[in-house]
């Protein structure tokens, strides 16, 4: 069985090295665009996260994989943070505090990656990419804690996705 791809590839949208700048549906400042209220792709990153989790290896299949490939990352990262927090007001801001974190971006030689993303053409693109990112990762943090802490204790069938390992790869093992 393949690895889910993104449904944003195929399309035109501006790219950052080469990364779709993909509209998301969020209230947190950034250079992605405003999302119609469908599907934008963290929902993507969160539907597919439980299936693609597994895979070893991914073929990236266009600029829009390799968002989902990094929120899918970034994912298992918010997860295991969560494992910690009792509350999901204790995840939000656990989320938040981990989207805010100091991150490589794609192209600078801490960033773990490094091997499927073009480094940006200049300071200015780079910065752009920052934001990006963090924007990304701010929404992605928002959506997943109600999602892990539907009652008042967490899902075990979320949390138990904290120790695996897309394609045995994690952004924190550089310092993310």
């Amino acid at each position: 069985m393949p690895a889910y791809h993104s449904s944003f590839n195929g399309q035109q949208y501006r790219q950052l090295g080469n990364m779709a700048l993909l509209p998301v549906n969020t209230t947190f400042k950034g250079p992605a665009p405003r999302g119609d209220g469908s599907q934008d792709i963290v929902d993507e990153a969160l539907y597919y996260f439980k299936a693609n989790v597994f895979f070893k290896n991914y073929e990236i299949k266009g600029e829009a994989d390799r968002v989902l490939m990094y929120l899918t990352l970034y994912t298992t990262e918010c997860l295991k943070k969560m494992t910690r927090c009792r509350t999901k007001n204790d995840a939000l801001k656990e989320m938040n505090t981990l989207a805010l974190a100091n991150f490589p971006p794609p192209g600078d030689p801490n960033f773990p990656l490094n091997a499927f993303y073009d480094k940006t053409k200049d300071r200015a693109e780079e910065d752009q990419m920052r934001q990006y990112l963090l924007q990304l990762r701010q929404e992605l943090g928002a959506r997943l804690a109600p999602k892990v802490f539907e009652g008042d204790k967490p899902s075990k069938w979320w949390l138990c996705f904290s120790k695996k390992k897309f394609m045995d790869k994690t952004l924190a093992a550089r310092g993310v």
